[in-house]
Formats: structure tokens, sequence, C-alpha cells
């Protein structure tokens, strides 16, 4: 009996599962293409571009790419489909993504890092008793792009704000709208003219890449604030940040960059923006959930049973 093999894009802390007979036994893809050798199976992180010159390089034994991640813009869906491969993803961040959302959306109205640099730096005193002003949250209108199930989430964290509620996609939903107290918006620019706070949880695909550039940010109200958790290439970097500057939009709170983890350094300067590192499942629980659910479709995959959360 062959043995069952999955290479990984980096080192990652799986467990050891028994697969058939034996173990799972583990590889690391470090750029030579002969760690393929005998795999039928690769497991990429949602930050690895798995892009068609590799799924050329691998054997005709792979069968299977488990990404583990939400998203998964960073494989090349019809090159693996060309050569037969099923890809999977994690499809378990939904709360803890929409945990961090709102936790930049708060950050970012209330200016806390600015003003928590200026009290850590000793600049703090009755002349001077605070570096920023924040921007309202409670009873706001909020513009949710792309209203999937963490869109949805970060809707019902919302409501405990009292927040008015838009949603725009591809299409209207309008049970989960019901539910939620949500309204739809058809027209983009609608959502973007209407809204205190913008955040985005749509899909990167090649329709909504560079969806929020210099016209679409334009349109945005003058002081409003947007949040990303999203992906970095739904934003043109450069436009956002003139916006900032300029101070037609008051703040940003950012989880993810356009060729990340490079970032453009010039978001350092501002102080109306919260930056962190891509850690929307960043909790111990969500990691160990998404390494969970790869593992579960690996299994079923050496099993020949249905994957269980398959997206191509």
């Amino acid at each position: 009996m062959k043995p069952s093999i999955a290479v990984l894009t980096r080192p990652l802390p799986l467990p050891t599962v028994p697969v058939g007979q034996g173990e799972l036994q583990y590889r690391t893809y470090e750029g030579d293409p002969s760690v393929f050798e005998g795999a039928q199976v690769l497991i990429a992180t949602a930050v690895d571009p798995v892009r068609a010159e590799l799924i050329a390089q691998m054997p005709d034994s792979v069968r299977l790419i488990a990404n583990i991640g939400v998203g998964y813009d960073n494989i090349d869906l019809e090159a693996a489909k060309a050569r037969g491969i099923a890809v999977t993803n994690t499809p378990v961040v939904t709360e803890d993504t929409a945990d961090l959302t709102f936790a930049l959306l708060l950050a970012a109205c209330r200016q806390l890092s600015v003003n928590e640099r200026f009290l850590r730096a000793g600049q703090w005193s009755t002349r001077q008793p605070m570096a920023a002003m924040g921007t309202r949250v409670h009873g706001q209108t909020l513009g949710i792009i792309g209203f999937g199930e963490i869109g949805q989430a970060v809707a019902r964290r919302a409501r405990g704000f009292n927040m008015t509620v838009l949603y725009h996609g591809p299409r209207a939903k309008p049970e989960a709208a019901e539910a939620l107290g949500a309204e739809f918006c058809a027209d983009l620019d609608q959502l973007l003219a209407r809204s205190d706070v913008v955040t985005l949880h749509c899909p990167l695909t090649e329709q909504t890449c560079g969806l929020l550039g210099r016209e679409a940010l334009a349109k945005m109200k003058a002081g409003a604030v947007l949040v990303n958790t999203g992906r970095g290439d739904l934003v043109d970097d450069g436009a956002l940040i003139e916006a900032l500057r300029s101070g037609h939009l008051a703040a940003a709170g950012l989880d993810v960059f356009q060729g990340e983890p490079d970032f453009n350094a010039d978001y350092l300067s501002l102080d109306n923006v919260t930056l962190t590192p891509h850690i929307g499942s960043a909790t111990a629980a969500c990691r160990q959930h998404m390494g969970a659910t790869a593992l579960a479709n690996v299994i079923a995959f050496f099993q020949g049973q249905p994957l269980p959360s398959r997206v191509a």
C-alpha cells in the first residue's frame, strides 16, 4: 500500500492523523518540486500562492489542494480543475473575523491607536487632554460590502450599537436582511454615499479587485471610516492613503493590504489608521478549528468520502 503523503506550503503544526493502515506523512515544499513525488495532497494556507506554474509541477498523484482559509483566491482554480484536482477551504472563521472587524471599526472611529501612542509617549497633560477626537459609532449608518456569513455576523454586532445597516452584493438576500434589519443597496455608489462606516467582506475576484479605488473612495461621505478585513486587493492602497491624508476620510482600520506581508509604508505616517497584520482568524480556538477542518477534508479524501468543504 502506498504511503499517504501531504505536502505543506510552509511548516505547520498539524497533528499526526491515522490514514488507512498508517499515518499521514508531511513534507514541506521549499521550491524543489521533487518533494511532490508520491504525494496525494497539497495543504496550503490562504497567504501562500498556488499558481498554475506550481500546479503544473505536481505529479498526477496529487488530487487535492486543502486550503487553510475561508478565501481561496490564492489558488488558480482553473489550473487545478484542468488537472482534476479538487480544492477545499475552511469556512470556520466567521465569528472571529467579525470580532476583529468590529474591533477595528471601534478603534478607527474612536482613534484608539493615536491616543494610546499619545499616552505612552507621556504627552497627556491638562493642557493636552488627547491626541485626536473620535467619531461616534452608535446610531450611525454601516455599509457592508459582501453580505455572506462574515458580513451578516458584522451586521449582528452592529445591531447592538443601534446602527442602520446597508449592504451591497451581487444579489439581495431578503431573509437574512429581514432577520438583521438590513437594507439592500443594488447600487454600490448609493451605499458609499449613505454610509458613515464602510466595511469590506466580499471575495476577491476579477470583478472586485480594486473595487474601492480613487473614484469610489471619493463617493464616500466626507468624514467616513473604512474597515477592511477581507482582502488587500479590494482597495487601492495609494488612493486610500490620499483620502486619509486629505481628510476626506476620517479614519481606516485595516487588517489586509496589497502585496502583503509587504505593504505601503506611507500608512505608518498616518495617525488616523489602525493597522493589524492579517489576524482576522488569529485566535487559538479558530486556528485549531481551521487546521482540524483542513484535516477533515484530507481524511475524507483518503477514505473516498465526500469532501466536507469542497469549493472546486
